[in-house]
């Protein structure tokens, strides 16, 4: 639809209703390349540098011009060639100079000395992370120019992290190149650096679209490379090793955004495929693969010694709860953790460091919202929505069926009776499945009752159960507060009468018969006869007219829908018995197959996106196409390689400052959007700090700080006399978990003898449990008061050495 001025005619507004935003297309000039030089006009870059952005450019400039000058870039190392181009840049941007026009004072250039110096130095460098962050911009732009979707740079972009280099300029000797492959790097970084990431053991999880960019940008960078370190010639000294895990394998639609894999590696490890793939690129990296989940049920594999060998945590994940584990974890062991995000062309990255900044959990967003089920029964009014609807259709038609007549045929009767006691609520609709899924009227020997049986669900679907809701509310019904019932985000339907003329009806007719002769073990033949078949059996094919059942409930509210799952008939049991009693016996029966809803197999995909866009003709929503069903129906996270490039690229210069130990205000959390475009950073939050008044004075601490008890002999009484003697507190209560271990108000007699125990001894008497030889540390609660006021102080928890 385009946008006119002509105004529209249309009849009188009443209620309710879609409004469509619609974007006027711009048209953008720009400036020839040798002019935008000379008058840059906008210049995008990180909004928190702005006032960087003109001299950077004077400072490309003359970079430029001493590379014309000496036939070469400034050398690094060299301050003279660094000093030359600092005085290029002053003599361009001085009046008559051919960048006067930027109008940059003395005092301007003066401050951001440093920065073009640097700039000087590190001109021949080749930094792996900043080539696929301005690849990812460059890639972006690209996609613009194609599309026409995007709003491009206009038109020139910097971007510096400067942050990220040494304090100090780097000697000579220190960026001397070795004749590695490394060389551009050290050329910015120097050879102490090559030799830390080296031996860096990093931990990455997830091997998704980040995971995969961000292992190939440590294996270019030399992480984790023990043969890549200048010192390391001794195999014993190498420390240099990259765990990576992920408890996914490969699908079809991985592959367009996570460029480690290929066609041929579909339904393989993700983690074993993509160490495998970055190997080939650098046979130096050392990359140890899992196929674990990190969780609680792995801490076997994950453990304390694990976490403790490593040096940084690398999150590639698409769930908040799994990052919240790792977060934990990283908090426990004082692990450095980076984390990272994207969104379409929208990214963000977080670095997490112990004692400098708050951890990931401190501030989160809140937890993504779920459909009502009264929306998705009844009232959809979004494409989400009725996706959502057919997605639980196939599920419930196409696996869960089939599964129970699996059950029922692996059991007696009698027994299989007995397994229904349990899903008391859920019973009658198990069982009337069953009996559609085997009574000899109902259950499809060929193709043609696969079609009979998708006109009739095509006729129930689609206009039986909309014209049962409108015999329920009918269009002028009102609420009791007299307010029209279909108002806001009810939208009345409107049923469907079936048009075998209808691509749509067709399209649902013939895929769903299809894969329920799938369920059946039904053979077909070639394409051609089944569409003469489906056409043929769909013209002698007859549905029943509608008949609206009276009495039905119909919950209209969240509140109504749940307390109807709840609501149990007083003769199930008998309705149940009778249905049992009806069936055949399950030796008479031939197997099903249940089908798993795979988001890459079109022929579930045709299904869903059929049953969705007929729901949504029902409710005069939008409908979208295969490609955008598959996507939402699947829950496809969008992603595109120039976001994933830009933001790994952005949290590997966060892992230079990180290993160089910079202050946090060195530290940057970013946040961008490839599409407007749009860059900014910002320092990130300090970590919360309590403050504890004990003996008088303050006592600040973080959720970084904790007690260590390194002794493990040490007993109840020699943890009391610790906190009294080092901290000025006395103990009132401690527990490990939900155990407590002692109490002041707990029986004495009994709080006597623990006292004399060592604590681990306590932890195995009271939860009869013994601690695994694995497990190294206890995390103990305490309650505490000041010794001096009796009140009750706050302090961090206490970790306990268990060896």
């Amino acid at each position: 639809m385009q946008p006119s001025s002509t105004p529209i005619e249309s009849s009188h507004y009443e209620r309710g209703g879609y409004v469509n935003q619609i974007k006027k297309p711009v048209s953008i000039s720009f400036k020839s390349f040798k002019e935008s030089i000379i008058q840059p006009n906008e210049i995008v870059c990180d909004f928190t540098k702005c006032e960087r952005a003109l001299p950077m450019h004077a400072a490309f400039f003359a970079l430029k011009k001493f590379q014309e000058k000496a036939g070469c870039l400034p050398e690094p190392g060299n301050s003279e060639h660094a000093a030359e181009v600092y005085r290029l840049t002053v003599e361009a941007s001085i009046a008559g100079g051919p960048l006067s026009s930027l109008d940059l004072s003395s005092e301007c250039l003066s401050k951001h000395e440093d920065v073009i110096k640097r700039l000087a130095l590190c001109s021949r460098g080749v930094v792996g992370p900043m080539c696929a962050l301005i690849g990812g911009v460059v890639g972006q732009e690209v996609l613009t120019a194609c599309s026409g979707k995007f709003m491009p740079i206009k038109q020139w972009f910097y971007f510096d992290a400067v942050e990220a280099l040494s304090d100090e300029p780097l000697p000579l000797h220190e960026v001397q190149p070795l004749g590695s492959r490394y060389d551009g790097q050290i050329a910015v970084f120097g050879r102490s650096m090559q030799q830390q990431l080296a031996e860096l053991n990093m931990f990455l999880v997830g091997a998704g679209a980040i995971g995969c960019e961000m292992i190939k940008n440590w294996a270019m960078m030399g992480v984790s490379c023990p043969s890549a370190s200048p010192n390391s010639n001794n195999s014993k000294s190498i420390k240099g090793v990259t765990y990576v895990t992920d408890m996914d394998r490969i699908e079809k639609s991985n592959l367009s955004r996570q460029f480690l894999f290929r066609n041929s590696d579909i339904n393989q490890p993700k983690s074993t495929t993509a160490a495998r793939a970055v190997t080939s690129m650098n046979p130096a990296f050392n990359a140890v693969a899992y196929e674990n989940k990190v969780a609680p049920e792995t801490e076997y594999l994950f453990n304390d010694d694990f976490f403790e060998g490593l040096d940084m945590v690398c999150t590639a994940l698409d769930n908040v709860e799994a990052r919240l584990y790792i977060d934990q974890k990283c908090m426990f062991y004082h692990k450095p953790m980076l984390e990272s995000g994207t969104l379409g062309a929208k990214g963000h990255t977080q670095v997490v460091v112990p004692f400098k900044t708050e951890n990931y959990g401190a501030s989160r967003d809140p937890p993504e919202k779920s459909i009502p089920v009264c929306t998705l029964k009844h009232f959809p009014n979004q494409i989400d929505h009725t996706l959502q609807w057919a997605r639980e259709w196939f599920e419930e038609v196409f696996k869960q069926t089939p599964e129970d007549v699996k059950q029922y045929m692996s059991m007696t009767r009698a027994a299989y009776e007995s397994s229904l006691a349990a899903q008391q609520n859920m019973k009658l609709d198990t069982l009337m499945r069953i009996q559609a899924a085997v009574a000899p009227a109902t259950r499809p020997t060929s193709f043609e009752h696969c079609v009979v049986w998708a006109r009739k669900a095509f006729e129930d679907l689609f206009a039986n159960r909309i014209k049962q809701l409108l015999h329920n509310f009918p269009l002028h019904q009102v609420t009791a507060n007299g307010t029209p019932f279909w108002s806001g985000a009810k939208t009345p339907p409107t049923p469907i009468e079936f048009d075998s003329n209808d691509p749509l009806h067709l399209e649902f007719i013939l895929s769903s018969a299809l894969l329920l002769a799938a369920v059946y073990n039904i053979p077909v033949s070639n394409e051609v006869a089944l569409w003469e078949t489906t056409k043929n059996t769909l013209a002698t094919t007859v549905v029943e007219k509608f008949k609206p059942v009276q009495g039905l409930q119909i919950p209209t509210t969240e509140e109504e829908a749940k307390s109807e799952s709840k609501f149990v008939h007083v003769d199930i049991d008998e309705q149940c018995r009778n249905i049992i009693r009806s069936l055949p016996d399950s030796n008479t029966l031939g197997s099903l197959t249940a089908m798993d809803f795979d988001k890459d197999v079109d022929s579930h995909m045709r299904v869903v996106a059929a049953a969705s866009n007929l729901r949504a003709r029902n409710y005069k929503i939008p409908e979208a196409d295969l490609h955008k069903s598959r996507g939402i129906a699947g829950k496809i996270t969008p992603a595109i390689a120039t976001t994933t490039a830009f933001v790994t690229g952005l949290i590997c210069m966060e892992l230079f400052k990180i290993v160089q130990q910079k202050e946090a205000s060195k530290l940057m959390n970013t946040f961008s959007n490839l599409a407007l475009p749009l860059f900014t950073s910002m320092e990130p939050e300090p970590p919360k700090v309590t403050t504890s008044i004990v003996k008088g004075k303050e006592w600040k601490w973080t959720q970084w700080d904790r007690i260590d008890v390194k002794d493990p002999s040490m007993t109840i009484d020699g943890l009391i006399s610790l906190l009294s003697e080092s901290y000025g507190v006395e103990l009132s209560m401690l527990s490990s978990g939900v155990t407590i271990l002692y109490s002041d108000f707990l029986d004495r007699k009994k709080m006597k003898e623990r006292r004399a125990m060592p604590v681990k001894a306590v932890v195995e008497s009271v939860t009869k449990k013994t601690i695994p030889a694995s497990q190294k540390y206890l995390i103990l609660e305490i309650i505490v008061s000041d010794e001096d006021t009796s009140e009750e102080v706050e302090i961090p928890y206490l970790r306990f050495k268990l060896y």
